[in-house]
């Protein structure tokens, strides 16, 4: 059965780290380009970040430049997103997506995925 299953939010103090994982299973992530996405309450759901699978590139949303850093690990099947120097405004259910590329580079737009995990939440507060 294909299916993405997110874990590793939670409550955190701002200025503080989570590490979430997003887990495969029924497919191997290392052929799909994989997007980490966030939606707060009564928003639209954006883009967080993505990495290829072509090449290994990463595209960030500017709002988590330099604070936020995705990575893979094919023989877990499982790619990560570490969070770091966390604000309340980062506050959202996340979610992490895969579509099947094989020479095309990620992008963090929600329709170019078409595979979705259930979200995990995470909430910056003190």
């Amino acid at each position: 059965q294909f299916q993405l299953v997110e874990s590793g939010g939670g409550l955190v103090q701002p200025g503080g780290s989570l590490r979430l994982s997003c887990a495969a299973s029924g497919f191997t992530l290392d052929y799909y380009n994989i997007g980490w996405f966030r939606q707060a309450p009564g928003k639209e759901r954006e883009g967080v970040s993505c990495i290829s699978r072509s090449d290994g590139s990463t595209v960030y949303a500017d709002s988590v430049k330099g604070r936020f850093t995705i990575s893979r690990d094919n023989v877990k099947n499982t790619v990560y997103l570490q969070m770091n120097s966390l604000k309340p405004e980062d506050t959202a259910v996340y979610y992490c997506a895969a579509v099947f590329k094989r020479f095309v580079r990620c992008i963090i737009s929600p329709g170019a995925y078409n595979y979705w995990g259930q979200g995990t939440q995470v909430t910056v507060s003190s």
